[in-house]
């Protein structure tokens, strides 16, 4: 079950944390996979960590912001292996303020990113799903669904990522393309050690405790469990679902009141 034999994936955001996590199982369970990445270091050593397991990745530095470079980079995927099976939108940044504290430079930087690029990924991508279908997996957050403090730019962009799987899930039905989502809670990856370590030096073991403990379940998720998730959604084993956004929490939407 959940195998991905004969089947190629492109996952955005694949150098580091939740999407190193997505290709490395991807990968494992038999895809021909791409990561797309600014980071050359991190998506190099992804790539690096794949192909030492026996299993088949590529890495493609592209800015997902970017039309001209994503229509490039897919069309040489496409070019080198002819289709498109999967695409999972993971690339993103995060962003910490409140409407009246986020300039101008960084709403703008953010939806870039975690807006358009979902965007532009899907632009180039479908034409290539239409003839045979695929599955799409857009990454979300719980921050679209409930409100979280100082996180306005970021709960904004990805509100939008929530809605534009539905149209994306209604749109290219007929042509078997589904299209899901995954909103993740708070998952423990380089960025928040990161975070932790600029923000909160000294007490990041202190911060890190009390981060963990607003999920219910009492920690943070792994990217592997997130990577799981979007397995079973990539699958064919998920051919009935599309248009569903999944929380994967903790707990933390329904269970924090």
């Amino acid at each position: 079950m959940f195998r991905l034999n004969n089947k190629t994936a492109i996952i955005t955001g694949g150098g580091s944390g939740i999407g190193k996590a997505i290709a490395t199982v991807f990968a494992q369970q038999g895809a021909q996979v791409y990561v797309l990445d600014m980071d050359e270091k991190g998506g190099g050593a992804t790539i690096q960590e794949i192909v030492d397991a026996g299993n088949k990745a590529v890495f493609y530095k592209c800015n997902v912001a970017d039309q001209k470079n994503v229509k490039n980079v897919v069309g040489e995927i496409v070019a080198r292996h002819g289709s498109i099976d999967i695409l999972v939108n993971n690339a993103g940044i995060a962003h910490i303020g409140q409407a009246d504290n986020t300039n101008e430079e960084d709403f703008d930087r953010i939806v870039a990113v975690n807006i358009k690029g979902v965007y532009n990924c899907l632009h180039e991508v479908i034409p290539f799903m239409k003839e045979k279908g695929g599955a799409i997996l857009n990454m979300a957050s719980i921050a679209a669904l409930v409100g979280i403090p100082d996180r306005f730019v970021y709960s904004t962009a990805k509100g939008a990522v929530a809605a534009m799987t539905l149209s994306v899930a209604r749109d290219y039905i007929k042509h078997n393309i589904r299209c899901n989502a995954i909103s993740p809670a708070r998952v423990h990856t380089p960025f928040v050690d990161g975070f932790l370590a600029k923000n909160y030096a000294g007490k990041e073991a202190e911060m890190f405790e009390k981060l963990s403990k607003t999920q219910p379940i009492g920690r943070m998720a792994k990217p592997e469990e997130i990577a799981y998730l979007a397995l079973y959604l990539c699958s064919d084993e998920a051919s009935f679902i599309t248009g569903c956004d999944y929380p994967i929490d903790g707990g933390f939407v329904k269970l924090n009141n």
